[in-house]
């Protein structure tokens, strides 16, 4: 779309997020970290991947920017499923 913007294994924080899309005109930041689940243990590979965004930083570049909105997403994928976890922040 016109003013989205996504990057890949963008440098943030003290690692490198998987994803990152950005919506300028709505101040919007997406992080999202995918884990592999180890024998579909959805749960724990996605509050792995919510506890490395938080620790590791991801958003700290996002909330210098101001954006009003941060969503966080973890995905853990087995075979051919995934799961996924929601967070959302607004300043």
């Amino acid at each position: 779309m016109g003013d989205w913007y996504v990057k890949s294994n963008r440098e943030s924080g003290d690692g490198y997020s998987d994803i990152v899309v950005i919506v300028e005109s709505e101040e919007i930041g997406i992080i999202i970290e995918i884990r592999y689940a180890e024998n579909g243990k959805y749960d724990t590979a996605c509050k792995k991947a919510m506890e490395q965004i938080d620790t590791d930083g991801y958003t700290a570049e996002l909330r210098e920017d101001v954006f009003c909105t941060i969503i966080k997403l973890g995905i853990a994928c087995f075979r051919k499923k995934c799961g996924v976890v929601a967070e959302k922040e607004t300043l």
